[in-house]
């Protein structure tokens, strides 16, 4: 069977052994018949990266739509007449950390419905909080705070925030997957998109604006970085919905270099930083291998909080407790964001990462995610790593 067909059936169906027995028995009609179930989610579709506008619109065309990318928690919605499950981009469920959108989706009106999007805090002039507030307001629902006074929140969010006494996280969604019985992710995302503009009040869709050129894609950037989001990704609006795929037709771009690196070891602190574990080692997923390639070390971008939280996630990670280094295993991904990436002798890769600090850590993501030795070797070259 084509493997492209084989591989949406399985992700649709969940189950290999029953997309194997239709493979045998019918072939590529049987697995094209696999649809989306509402109620169990699927792996979201994700975004390449490139280092300007320019260089995405080269990947996805032109004409393309650039939305606005928040650094909130991907979540996904599935309701079924009463009944409405969230899911975190892992595709663990979070219905009750997230009373907001439970209350932004039952005010929709339809029967059956799938939404892709990100949830959000807000401050009191509808900016967007940082990340690791909206993570801990999901992780614990902690804080007094209500709705911010002047951020645009719709109202069942805002109903909904009221009652719990939480920290507002307000929904935006970005792509609908299925509505009232019709899977949508096989459709061009334009015929996607529309569906959404005539289902979810403007309130709670990303903003999103149609470009044909480069200028009107940088002047769409600028606005999301004085919004104080974190950048823009671009889409091309004839793309059907690869989920579990990320492909050319979607495409992020950040102010900044980032990656998303796995910790391989970790050295203990010395002055002020003296019985807590600082500088990291930070590692490439390697393909070819399945191992990882180490890009440099950074103690950058570490608030006393991380240093307390890192200390007690390494020793409980720790494979070989040294005097000065901690080695561990490699499981915990960390966003990284650097100035560029040097030759170096220094290292196995032949690559180190310039000035590298510490954006976040990425419990989201597990170190099979995280980004690999080539697409640091890319934008050594100054291409945009796939």
């Amino acid at each position: 069977m084509p493997v492209a067909v084989v591989r949406r059936a399985l992700l649709l169906a969940g189950d290999l052994r029953a997309v194997a027995v239709a493979a045998l028995g019918g072939g590529a009609s049987a697995l094209a018949e696999f649809g989306l179930r509402v109620g169990r989610p699927l792996a979201p579709m994700l975004a390449q990266s490139a280092s300007t506008v320019d260089e995405a619109l080269a990947a996805t065309g032109v004409p393309a739509v650039v939305d606005v990318k928040l650094d909130g928690i991907r979540i996904q919605v599935h309701r079924s007449g009463s009944d409405i499950a969230v899911f975190s981009r892992s595709l663990d469920e979070i219905t009750t950390r997230v009373p907001e959108v439970v209350a932004a989706v039952r005010a929709l009106p339809a029967r059956e419905i799938v939404l892709d999007g990100e949830a959000i805090g807000l401050d009191a002039a509808g900016r967007p909080l940082p990340f690791q507030q909206t993570s801990s307001a999901v992780a614990r629902r902690a804080g007094s705070a209500g709705p911010a006074a002047g951020a645009p929140v719709a109202p069942a969010v805002r109903a909904a925030a009221e009652r719990t006494g939480a920290t507002v996280l307000t929904p935006y969604f970005f792509d609908l997957l299925h509505l009232d019985g019709v899977d949508l992710i096989d459709l061009p995302g334009r015929e996607r998109w529309a569906a959404l503009r005539g289902t979810a009040d403007a309130s709670l869709l990303v903003g999103r604006m149609e470009v044909d050129d480069p200028e009107q894609a940088g002047e769409a950037f600028a606005a999301a970085l004085d919004a104080g989001q974190e950048g823009v990704v671009v889409k091309a609006p004839g793309a059907p919905y690869d989920a579990g795929r990320r492909g050319a037709a979607w495409v992020k771009v950040k102010p900044r270099h980032t990656l998303d690196l796995v910790v391989l070891a970790v050295e203990w602190g010395s002055g002020r930083r003296t019985g807590w574990l600082s500088n990291l080692h930070l590692g490439a997923r390697d393909p070819g291998t399945g191992g990882f390639v180490m890009l440099g070390k950074t103690f950058k971008g570490l608030t006393d909080e991380l240093l307390r939280w890192q200390t007690e996630r390494f020793l409980g990670l720790a494979v070989d407790r040294g005097d000065w280094v901690v080695r561990v295993r490699p499981e915990q991904v960390v966003e990284i964001a650097f100035d560029g990436v040097q030759s170096s002798s220094r290292y196995p890769g032949g690559v180190a990462l310039r000035f590298a600090r510490v954006v976040r850590y990425r419990d989201d993501k597990t170190a099979a995610e995280a980004d690999t030795i080539d697409a640091v070797r890319a934008i050594h070259a100054g291409r945009p790593p796939g």
